[in-house]
């Protein structure tokens, strides 16, 4: 039986992505977003919730991304879940990060401007200089 690993988002950058490049000149970008919840509490009040999600995308749409969200920029994007774990240098305890690895993103508008939505896919990524995934590049590898 296929198991399914897929993630579907709207929200809003929380700040400006960070852009890099690996060693091999491979483009990295890291991204936090954010996603609202609105539900009514025991007293009948409203109450607004916001989650916080850690997005990386690479190749063509990391470059994407760096150039054109800004924070607040409201974002579509569709991924898949990962986990990385290393050894704490200091503690020596086992830590684990999640993230959202971006394979799809549609830039809905920036911060309130009303811009056209933009669409870049695995398939513009792939027609440019070469489709990444994330098992090809190591943490090591990532600069930041």
């Amino acid at each position: 039986m296929k198991s399914v690993n897929k993630v579907i988002l709207i929200g809003n950058a929380g700040k400006d992505p960070e852009l890099k490049y690996t060693p091999s000149g491979t483009a990295v970008v890291k991204l936090s977003l954010a996603t609202n919840e609105r539900f009514k509490d025991k007293s009948g009040e409203w109450q607004d919730k916001t989650e916080w999600h850690n997005l990386v995308a690479f190749a063509s749409t990391a470059e994407i991304v760096g150039e054109y969200v800004k924070k607040g920029g409201k974002v579509y994007v569709e991924g898949r879940l990962q986990t990385s774990s290393w050894d704490d240098k200091e503690s020596g305890q086992k830590r684990y990060k999640t993230e959202i690895v971006v394979n799809d993103v549609v830039l809905l508008g920036a911060g309130g401007r009303d811009e056209s939505p933009r669409h870049v896919s695995d398939e513009e990524v792939a027609s440019g200089s070469g489709s990444y995934s994330a098992s090809q590049i190591t943490d090591e590898d990532i600069p930041f």
